[in-house]
């Protein structure tokens, strides 16, 4: 892997294929830049893919104290590295980093995101601040695990399956990065949809949800778009929380080719 230099001098290790424009995916909980390697060998015949290990996980360092905006400069320093503009797709929380990153007013004129896991209403809010104080109590004491099962728990992972990844070689690297689930958790805020934060949003952007996930989360997409002042919506039938990379990649690759075709014509 490449590694680039964040602002406060933390290495973030990243990987870039393809030849086209440029486009940074940006995973969620939990994954690194493998997790994202099935859907950006798809994307690789149309863009330059850049997939990078968030801080604090692979071959990234972590840098100490976190904070949101390290994570935005972390996405700064990879655009900078494609030739500081690059459109963006940012999965689940990587939804929302990338929306904060592009109202902080980081150069993404094209940007999608899949299902960033916001719980507004006063029964979201209420059960984010319980699963945040739940975390924070686990990885204060030390629980690697009991923060990935409490995870996966919320992600509506069966308490068989659980149980069975626990002793799956697979647990060990969950536990390694549980710590930035944390930062995850950081990047939603109090669950609600950060309004304000969202309208300064430019880019085009597409907001996309799987249409056999639960309707609260549907529900959350469509908001989502209309609160993005050039949102739209889009619904893959058949999926859910986490799409097919070959079901997914369709939809990214038109959308990123003809609003580009688009930008360039207007």
């Amino acid at each position: 892997m490449d590694r680039t230099l964040s602002r406060d001098g933390t290495a973030i290790a990243y990987r870039r294929q393809g030849d086209g424009p440029p486009l940074v995916l940006v995973g969620g909980a939990l994954s690194t830049a493998a997790t994202d390697a099935p859907l950006a060998s798809l994307l690789a015949p149309y863009f330059t893919v850049v997939t990078y290990d968030r801080r604090g996980r692979g071959s990234s360092g972590d840098g100490g104290r976190y904070a949101v905006g390290r994570e935005i400069e972390d996405l700064a320093a990879l655009i900078g590295e494609v030739g500081g503009a690059a459109s963006v797709f940012g999965m689940l929380s990587g939804g929302a980093l990338a929306l904060e990153a592009q109202a902080a007013g980081l150069p993404v004129g094209l940007l999608a995101v899949y299902e960033p896991p916001y719980t507004p209403g006063p029964d979201g809010l209420l059960h984010k601040a319980r699963c945040t104080a739940r975390l924070h109590g686990l990885l204060s004491a030390g629980d690697r695990g009991g923060a990935v099962e409490l995870f996966l728990s919320l992600t509506g992972v069966h308490e068989e399956t659980i149980g069975r990844m626990r002793s799956a070689p697979l647990w060990r690297g969950l536990e390694s990065v549980a710590h930035t689930l944390a930062y995850d958790d950081a990047l939603l805020g109090d669950g609600a949809l950060p309004a304000q934060r969202l309208a300064s949003v430019t880019a085009r952007t597409l907001v996309v949800c799987g249409g056999f996930s639960p309707a609260r989360v549907r529900a959350t997409a469509q908001a989502l778009a209309v609160a993005v002042p050039r949102g739209r919506h889009r619904t893959l039938t058949g999926q859910t929380r986490e799409p097919a990379p070959q079901a997914i990649a369709p939809v990214l690759k038109d959308f990123f080719a003809q609003e580009a075709t688009l930008r360039q014509a207007s």
